[in-house]
């Protein structure tokens, strides 16, 4: 009974025709603000810092835990 009710209030919701939907589409495709080309040159330089600092800082946190690891086996061996 419950899916029947989302089925009716899916068929109740009202449809856009074809081109309706395509000049909505062109109304908010030219809202959109693209940014400049300094912006993106300097979001790329702090993306690519970030994904270095934390690729050593997972680098640095795998080798801590790999030695905990291989000291703990050790003494179990």
């Amino acid at each position: 009974m419950a899916i029947e009710a989302k089925t009716e209030s899916k068929a109740t919701k009202p449809r856009v025709s074809v081109g309706e939907f395509v000049r909505q589409v062109r109304v908010e495709a030219a809202r959109i603000v693209w940014p400049t080309l300094p912006d993106t040159v300097r979001m790329t330089i702090m993306v690519i810092i970030m994904a270095t600092v934390l690729a050593l800082f997972f680098l640095a946190i795998d080798q801590v835990l790999g030695n905990i690891v291989k000291f703990l086996l050790s003494l179990a061996a």
